[in-house]
């Protein structure tokens, strides 16, 4: 009987102790699954800068040099003052656009700036001024539908892109969801519109509307 019992208890002990290591290595698988998922959550892509943002800031530009809403060639307005974080001395016009299927307002925004610079001397010569075109084109619906769907982009004056000190390039939904930058700034549009200047919001359906407009944003 004695024999009996120690042989019960050693199996007893036995199967308690893989017990035991079952239930440890089914912990650790989900640990380590669990450990997967929030690594995963940590390398999910930021929303701008991607390749398909910055494919789609290019087919931006070709059409805003096609319609001359950027480039040498491009409708010019009377500059006014700026702010940061925007240029010294700015230009803005607007307009609607298709690019693809896709068709939305746009509005597009120069940005001047350097030692000296005035209204007049960037009249006299744009291009020596020119340090960046910020531009918010509204995409299709869904796109971004708690940020009235805009595409946020800010060029060099040649059309490339400018980046962050991340070396991010700055097309799509720029700092989404950051207390700074595009979309933050721009939510505390009155309006709850994005957009801060309340004339803008009239479109330029062509040059016989600018009678209607602010002398800031007639074409010289």
């Amino acid at each position: 009987m004695k024999i009996k019992n120690f042989t019960r208890s050693i199996l007893g002990t036995m199967v308690f102790g893989l017990l035991i290591n079952i239930i440890s290595v089914q912990a650790s698988g989900d640990m380590s699954h669990s450990m997967k998922k929030m690594k995963s959550s940590h390398k999910m892509k930021p929303p701008f800068g991607q390749s398909e943002d910055v494919m789609f800031s290019q087919k931006l530009w070709n059409k805003l040099l096609q319609e001359r809403l950027v480039g040498p060639n491009s409708i010019k307005t009377n500059p006014y003052k700026g702010q940061h974080p925007h240029g010294a001395i700015l230009e803005t016009i607007m307009s609607d656009i298709s690019i693809g299927e896709e068709h939305g307002d746009v509005f597009i925004k120069k940005n001047y700036g350097g030692k000296g610079i005035s209204r007049t001397k960037v009249k006299a010569n744009r291009s020596k001024w020119l340090k960046a075109v910020t531009v918010m084109f509204r995409r299709y619906e869904g796109y971004d539908p708690e940020d009235k769907n805009f595409f946020w982009v800010k060029y060099k004056p040649d059309g490339s892109l400018h980046t962050n000190k991340m070396k991010m390039k700055l097309a799509g939904k720029v700092a989404k969801g950051k207390p700074m930058g595009c979309i933050a700034c721009h939510k505390a549009a009155p309006g709850k519109d994005f957009l801060f200047i309340e004339d803008i919001k009239t479109k330029r359906k062509s040059p016989k509307d600018e009678s209607q407009m602010p002398e800031w944003l007639r074409t010289n």
